[in-house]
């Protein structure tokens, strides 16, 4: 049978997407592939993608009517958030760890809620 193997993409509506853009490019380090869009490909590519669905009801989103939540896989959840933070990104002080690792949320300059996952170490993997 035919399936799907990963993601293909997320797509977002965005008031500016060129500021947008820049401000994922300063503040989490993601690079632009040369058509224009993120890709994570190659080395950074690694690791665990999730797709997941939520009730309508949820309050994982944040606040508002939000249909869709980014979810990044980062190599140090605190350290990210600090810069964040620093930078004057709206940082939740409310974190979350669980055996598939620790979760941290920022809001983006609009509005859209951000999950940040870093993956626990894999003692295989050392």
């Amino acid at each position: 049978m035919a399936k799907a193997t990963g993601i293909g993409g997320i797509f977002l509506r965005s008031r500016d997407p060129e500021a947008l853009y820049g401000w994922y490019e300063k503040h989490l380090g993601i690079l632009r592939a040369p058509y224009g869009s993120f890709a994570f490909e190659g080395e950074e590519a690694q690791g665990t993608t999730v797709v997941a669905f939520f009730p309508l009801q949820t309050k994982h989103f944040g606040p508002g009517e939000k249909a869709v939540m980014l979810n990044f896989r980062v190599d140090d959840l605190d350290a990210v958030l600090k810069g964040l933070k620093e930078s004057g990104a709206a940082v939740e002080d409310a974190r979350d760890e669980a055996d598939y690792g620790k979760f941290g949320w920022f809001t983006d300059p609009e509005g859209n809620r951000v999950e940040l996952w870093q993956p626990p170490v894999n003692p295989a993997s050392k």
